[in-house]
């Protein structure tokens, strides 16, 4: 089935949502996917309008997820297509370059068919498996934040999109460095939320990830915030994640979102990339 909308807006058969954000001279497709789960690739604009790099940017939702509510062509139980439906969005424009952040990152380890289909990747505070959780949990004990506990209690006693965006607001402190926590807490209270997304991936998908797959010749770039209080960095410095072909970037004083407190230096390490990556005729 070919894809359903237009130039800067489409839908592929089971109803993952791709946006244009941006064109430049260049024969690749940049997919960006966001993290959350829930969160809307919106959270994913700034990085988009931060970089240089050639070809045109897609924003990608999968159906169910952020605003992607009732997409063409979705089943009626739309996260059951999760996250195999990635593939969808990499046969529908050629040579795909997939960006994933945190969540969104770790579907897309898990889809193995992707490597096939790639012409480089992009993993931006993600991780190749659970064991983030732990020291993620001992974290937010060690530095509490009073109004994630509020916010989270409304949320548990009204289970709304509204409330769980306000749990979002009120974690900047542990997404952001302080010098992004202004602007990183307004970035959050804008985006659109969704709690099913949530809960599919709590049940399903969360504490039980492995990475499936690693690519094993398209070039890879790690991006890794050195103040990132989320998803814990050090599992990439192991041997299985290294190789002539794959990238280590650590952005100094960068944080979960590492374009908010540092888009220059994201966007360096972006274009390093490009030269790695080969278009296919």
């Amino acid at each position: 089935m070919s894809p359903v909308g237009t130039a800067e807006e489409f839908f592929t058969a089971s109803g993952v949502r791709l946006r244009r954000r941006g064109a430049r001279p260049g024969a690749f497709n940049w997919l960006f996917l966001p993290g959350g789960p829930g969160i809307g690739a919106e959270s994913l604009f700034g990085l988009a309008d931060a970089l240089d790099v050639p070809g045109t940017c897609w924003m990608v939702d999968l159906p169910g997820d952020g605003s992607n509510v009732s997409p063409p062509g979705a089943p009626a139980s739309p996260h059951d297509v999760w996250p195999r439906v990635l593939i969808e969005a990499a046969q529908a424009l050629p040579n795909c370059v997939y960006l994933g952040h945190s969540t969104g990152g770790m579907y897309l380890l898990s889809v193995p068919e992707l490597e096939s289909l790639l012409v480089g990747l992009v993993l931006v505070s993600t991780a190749p498996d659970a064991s983030w959780r732990a020291p993620f949990f001992e974290m937010t004990q060690r530095h509490p934040l009073p109004e994630v506990d509020a916010a989270t209690r409304r949320y548990e006693a009204e289970r709304t999109d509204e409330r769980l965006r306000d749990i979002a607001v009120a974690s900047a402190e542990w997404n952001f460095a302080p010098e992004g926590v202004t602007e990183g807490r307004e970035l959050l209270r804008r985006m659109p939320y969704n709690r099913a997304a949530v809960d599919w991936s709590d049940r399903n998908f969360d504490e039980t990830y492995v990475h499936t797959w690693w690519p094993r010749a398209v070039p890879t770039l790690i991006i890794s915030g050195s103040e990132d209080r989320i998803v814990q960095q050090t599992r990439w410095t192991q041997p299985a994640f290294q190789g002539p072909h794959i990238l280590h970037r650590r952005v100094k004083g960068a944080a979960h979102f590492p374009w908010i407190e540092r888009p220059q230096a994201v966007a360096a390490a972006m274009r390093e990339l490009v030269p790695r990556m080969t278009p296919r005729p």
